[in-house]
């Protein structure tokens, strides 16, 4: 296929399960041919907005809000008001189309593409959405009879977009995250200064970090630490929480637990960890399947249509991860992970069943259908 220079509009944000796609998407696109121009359109306020221009890219920000689904006065406030934003953000979604003048628009999911992508198909600009989770977004499925391609990461996605237009490209996710090799974990385990022959936990919080993942840990240092032995833990608590799990870990001589606010070398702690415990955002679950480690989901229950369940179930019924459940995670979640970080042959199994669902090359799939588009 010849990669002709075109000039892209991605649009959406708000979460990093939308804005590191679109990063990845973004960066296989200048890789194919560098002198491509590729302007980014998020929401005032949202982390795309220091996100997107770190990565090197220029962005733009519409005053446009989500609905808030929970019933306060504060949120029926914000709802009234969300109509009025997105006609506003639909004008000057307008007026940055015609003034860059986009041979494609591509949207990753939030609301922050929703008004850019509208006004796109509406100029005749050739359209692609990416589907990060297994439940679709309110976003994606009003642009779903709009748009020319839907890149979509898990099966069955016909239930919510036309078939005929679904492409299964899987989530575009970091390049240095693939297989480790012993090799690799030697390293790993040598720059976080563990010990060989330990088991090793990896628990990922998010950069802002997980009240549940924290608290889970914290009952368990509580109780003594059963089961810990010979175990060795990166945990990653977040920025929010950072100071209060200070608090409690002073005073505790507890050399076998690492823990840091934001982990930089995430390939690394994937590749030193026996077992790993996360959320299941989009963005978690298709670098866990990149890295084939073994890992407990803990789904965020605080998320649109509890899609963070979806995603991680779509790995269980393959059993290829194991899930706990929020409210249960306090008195399950380090048992469980400990029990399966002790047996080797499920492990083993839920590696080997994670292979098949991992998804390499997804940004180069993604951007040879912009170009089909073309």
């Amino acid at each position: 296929m010849e990669y002709k220079k075109i000039r892209a509009i991605i649009s959406g944000g708000g979460t990093g399960g939308h804005i590191f796609p679109a990063i990845s998407i973004a960066n296989k696109l200048m890789e194919l041919n560098p002198e491509n121009e590729i302007l980014f359109v998020g929401a005032e306020g949202k982390m795309e907005m220091e996100k997107v221009p770190a990565a090197g890219y220029k962005i733009v920000g519409l005053p446009i809000k989500g609905l808030q689904r929970k019933l306060s006065l504060r949120n029926l406030v914000n709802d009234v008001k969300v109509p009025f934003m997105m006609l506003k953000s639909e004008r000057m979604a307008g007026k940055l189309i015609d003034s860059f003048k986009p041979d494609v628009a591509i949207g990753v999911g939030g609301f922050a593409s929703a008004p850019l992508l509208r006004k796109a198909v509406a100029k005749k600009v050739p359209a692609l959405i990416q589907e990060q989770n297994g439940f679709a977004g309110l976003t994606n499925k009003m642009l779903a009879e709009k748009v020319q391609c839907i890149c979509v990461a898990y099966d069955g996605m016909e239930r919510f977009f036309p078939a005929e237009k679904i492409v299964f490209s899987g989530n575009p996710i970091r390049r240095e995250f693939h297989p480790y090799s012993a090799e690799d974990k030697t390293e790993a385990i040598e720059f976080y200064g563990l010990t060989p022959g330990k088991k090793h936990l990896l628990i990922v919080g998010g950069s802002l970090g997980s009240g549940t993942l924290n608290n889970a840990m914290k009952k368990w240092i509580e109780d003594g630490c059963p089961g810990g032995e010979d175990v060795e833990i990166i945990w990653q608590c977040g920025k929010y929480y950072k100071n209060g799990i200070d608090e409690f870990m002073a005073g505790r001589d507890l050399p076998f637990i690492r823990y840091s606010d934001f982990i930089a070398r995430m390939d690394l702690a994937y590749a030193a960890s026996d077992v790993i415990i996360s959320r299941s955002g989009a963005s978690s679950i298709s670098e866990i399947c990149a890295v084939q480690r073994a890992a407990v989901f803990v789904p965020s229950p605080n998320v649109a249509e509890d899609h963070q369940t979806h995603n991680a179930m779509a790995l269980v019924n393959k059993d290829a991860a194991l899930m706990v459940r929020d409210a249960d995670a306090p008195q399950q979640l380090l048992p469980t992970a400990l029990a399966l970080a002790a047996d080797h042959e499920k492990i083993a199994r839920l590696e080997a069943n994670l292979a098949p669902l991992a998804r390499l090359d997804a940004a180069q799939t993604i951007a040879d259908e912009i170009y089909k588009l073309l």
